[in-house]
């Protein structure tokens, strides 16, 4: 995926009905000796790692239960859309454990400190309608008979970001991603450093001539 210039959005989804992603499962955690559960806590804190990494916008469709490491593959992407009935929660404390993939980094950085570490200290599980309350998701859709609102909402926002400047929508990721891990000086400097990169692109020359043609532009991502 990082390298197809030809994805603009990638959406995960489940085919689990009512389930996002669950998490670890707990059977197979216990048959693993101490060495083993450190080796497979960092494969997968690797796996988020790539997650956030790629270069085009991600969107979680957040269906049904999204806890622990599963609420951590959301927190990796962009941005979450959830249904009012899914239930999400880093609930690694109520099994001994505290959240190994992401959860302790990233969720602080979407929710605040504060909140993050309630959740995280309770283990506790919210609901879609409190998940969009706290700033963990962007969206929230009633659920509907196929069980599919989320996926549905967050096809609907892939949608209106396919037809913007994939480059430009690149930079602006690269340039926020960045920015939000230093002082606002080094991140203008960042910002800078991706508009640079984005001026000399056939887009950009697009977009403009779009406007003063008053047509919609047509963008290739070069």
């Amino acid at each position: 995926l990082r390298f197809d210039n030809q994805v603009r959005v990638v959406v995960f989804k489940s085919e689990v009905k009512g389930v996002f992603c669950a998490g670890a499962d707990l059977k197979e955690r216990a048959q693993m000796d101490d060495a083993e559960v450190g080796h497979f806590v960092k494969r997968l804190r690797n796996l988020m790692d790539e997650i956030a990494a790629l270069p085009m916008p991600t969107i979680a469709a957040i269906d049904g239960y999204a806890l622990g490491g599963g609420l951590e593959l959301a927190l990796a992407c962009d941005l979450r859309v959830a249904a009012s009935s899914a239930k999400m929660g880093l609930i690694e404390t109520t099994r001994g454990l505290l959240p190994g993939a992401g959860g302790t980094q990233r969720l602080p950085r979407v929710i605040g400190i504060g909140l993050a570490k309630e959740l995280i200290f309770t283990g506790r599980q919210i609901d879609g309608q409190e998940a969009l309350s706290m700033g963990l998701v962007n969206h929230t859709v009633p659920q509907n008979s196929e069980g599919d609102a989320a996926y549905q909402r967050a096809l609907a926002l892939a949608k209106e970001i396919l037809p913007q400047a994939p480059f430009a929508v690149k930079m602006g990721k690269l340039a926020i991603n960045r920015g939000m891990e230093v002082d606002i000086a080094s991140g203008m400097a960042i910002e800078g450093m991706c508009y640079a990169q984005n001026i000399p692109t056939r887009d950009r020359q697009e977009g403009m001539a779009a406007f003063r043609e008053k047509r919609p532009p047509r963008f290739t991502g070069k």
